[in-house]
């Protein structure tokens, strides 16, 4: 059984792959250079996650205006770390923050942001566990875009692959694809910032 708050990911030594969907105008020019270029904007926030259920569920299954190219973005596990350090929950939590105002004061000023939904199922049904999503803003975005990333790879045909083995009843041959993700494993610090310790 997952922990309720748990990182679960697809990586390796050095890295490990988040997701992020885009409209073609994104999507294709990212694709063809291998990294973000204009229109990209480095001037707003941008949502990383690890989770691929979560966004197909987001996206739904590269469906929706705007999502219809899903990347997977690999990136450092430094990076990701350093996010995760830098991280602020979205929420307030008494066991994690010493008062809401603190909560408040550091979420204000945070380089980046966290949140937990709930984990998704390939039938895009809601788990009791939950999926961790990482902000970035703007502070850091050129960080993510020129230092952390190693690759992007176009997924979509992937997804609807996937997509289509699932609505023609074949939900072994379409699970069979999905991107393998274990436990992500952090050090206390993070644990302790993330509510990681209280799953």
């Amino acid at each position: 059984m997952p922990a309720f708050h748990e990182i679960r990911a697809d990586f390796n030594q050095q890295s490990i792959v988040v997701y992020q969907a885009y409209s073609t105008q994104i999507a294709g020019p990212a694709i063809k250079a291998g990294r973000f270029v204009g229109p990209f904007s480095w001037g707003r926030m941008t949502w990383i996650k690890p989770s691929f259920l979560w966004l197909m569920a987001r996206s739904n299954w590269a469906q929706k205006p705007g999502q219809q190219h899903v990347l997977a973005v690999r990136i450092s596990r430094t990076g990701w770390e350093q996010a995760l350090s830098q991280g602020v929950l979205t929420s307030y939590m008494p066991k994690v923050h010493r008062s809401e105002s603190d909560w408040r004061a550091e979420f204000e000023n945070a380089k980046v942001h966290i949140q937990w939904d709930p984990e998704r199922s390939i039938h895009g049904k809601k788990l009791q566990h939950r999926s961790i999503q990482v902000g970035l803003s703007r502070h850091v975005i050129k960080e993510f875009t020129e230092d952390w990333i190693l690759d992007i790879k176009d997924v979509t045909p992937l997804v609807k692959k996937i997509r289509s083995l699932y609505l023609a009843g074949h939900q072994r041959k379409a699970k069979a694809l999905l991107p393998p993700e274990r436990v992500y494993a952090v050090n206390e610090t993070i644990k302790q910032r993330l509510a990681m310790s209280e799953s």
